[in-house]
């Protein structure tokens, strides 16, 4: 297994960190009407997405590395004042998800990726579900999809003058790439939060529309790790971690927030984020519960699309949910067809 050591700060680091960049909005798609047809498909996503040693056959084409959990979302019946959907009605709800971490390679070394994921599905009784996909940055790299292809295209070329050119051109990274530099890392998936990043449209019983971000608060104390320490570990030690985590200590908790936007403020762009300010509310708890190994696991063949909602909540004019939904099922659409060539541990086929 490669034991190649973190990446430093620099020009550098912010190329790897922009090949490997996640959560949910790695993906990007020909739908909605915002792309002409030849100019960005879900096809040429997924190539600029495939890192020079091939694609990861079997597996995710990005956030390829990840362990999954089962648990419950707690809702505490704040949320519907926001929304009418069911999963915000006060009462237990099961939850399925899957720690991971933003790279198209399954075996990464954890301490060189810089951006963790969590993708999580949550049920009502009636079998309504609500999926989503985030990531721990308070804000994305870039503001449009073409932005993200054109980012992942530059930071692939040996030409250092190519991500120059890109980030002259699409000023908004610069944030971005702050934050990839300046941020401590920690050395637990428990200890980050979770940023839906993207904006949705939440509805409530008497048909007002809110529009809405949401973040998972961990409960765990964040601890900063050194780049020392972190190249004292394990490839694997992020799976290995939270799995004993849970085994010694139990359940992990994060309290889901939402943020309200107030009129104005930039619904479509991702990369930029609304004022501090804003309203917040606490609508309920997300219990890990326990750790699963992702081969053969509940998580392997979930698709965490952020399009499927239940009723109260819809898309927004931000274009990456549908952009990240049309790749995502092109995604799935590969690795079921390489089922083959993923190395599962057990029986079943």
């Amino acid at each position: 297994m490669n034991q190649e050591k973190p990446p430093h700060s620099g020009l550098g680091s912010l190329v790897l960190i922009a090949a490997v960049l996640g959560g949910g909005a790695a993906a990007f798609a020909y739908t909605a009407g915002w792309l002409s047809p030849g100019c960005l498909t879900p096809e040429r996503m997924i190539a600029a997405l495939t890192p020079p040693s091939g694609a990861p056959l079997g597996h995710r084409r990005n956030h390829a590395k990840g362990i999954c959990f089962t648990g419950t979302f707690e809702a505490n019946g704040n949320g519907a004042e926001l929304s009418r959907a069911k999963v915000f009605v006060q009462g237990q709800y099961p939850a399925l998800g899957r720690f991971n971490l933003g790279t198209a390679d399954p075996n990464a070394v954890d301490a060189t990726v810089r951006v963790r994921g969590l993708g999580l599905l949550i049920t009502t009784a009636d079998g309504e579900e609500w999926r989503s996909a985030m990531i721990n940055p308070p804000f994305f790299a870039v503001s449009t999809p073409q932005a993200f292809h054109d980012l992942l295209i530059a930071s692939g070329k040996k030409d250092p003058e190519a991500m120059k050119a890109f980030i002259q051109t699409n000023p908004e990274f610069g944030p971005f790439a702050a934050w990839a530099r300046t941020a401590p890392w920690t050395g637990s998936y428990a200890e980050e939060p979770y940023n839906s990043l993207n904006s949705f449209i939440f509805t409530d019983a008497r048909g007002g529309d809110h529009a809405v971000r949401w973040s998972l608060l961990p409960s765990a104390q964040p601890i900063p790790v050194s780049q020392a320490d972190l190249e004292t570990r394990g490839p694997d030690y992020l799976e290995q971690e939270i799995t004993e985590r849970v085994r010694t200590a139990g359940p992990l908790r994060w309290t889901m927030v939402t943020t309200v936007a107030d009129p104005g403020d930039p619904t479509a762009d991702p990369s930029k984020a609304w004022p501090d300010s804003r309203r917040k509310m606490q609508v309920g708890t997300l219990i890990v519960q326990r750790i699963e190994p992702e081969r053969d696991g509940p998580c392997r063949d979930i698709n965490f699309d952020p399009t499927v909602l239940p009723q109260g909540i819809r898309v927004s004019d931000d274009p990456f949910p549908a952009a990240r939904s049309s790749v995502y099922r092109k995604s799935y659409d590969l690795r079921a067809a390489e089922a083959g060539d993923y190395p599962r541990t057990g029986t079943r086929p």
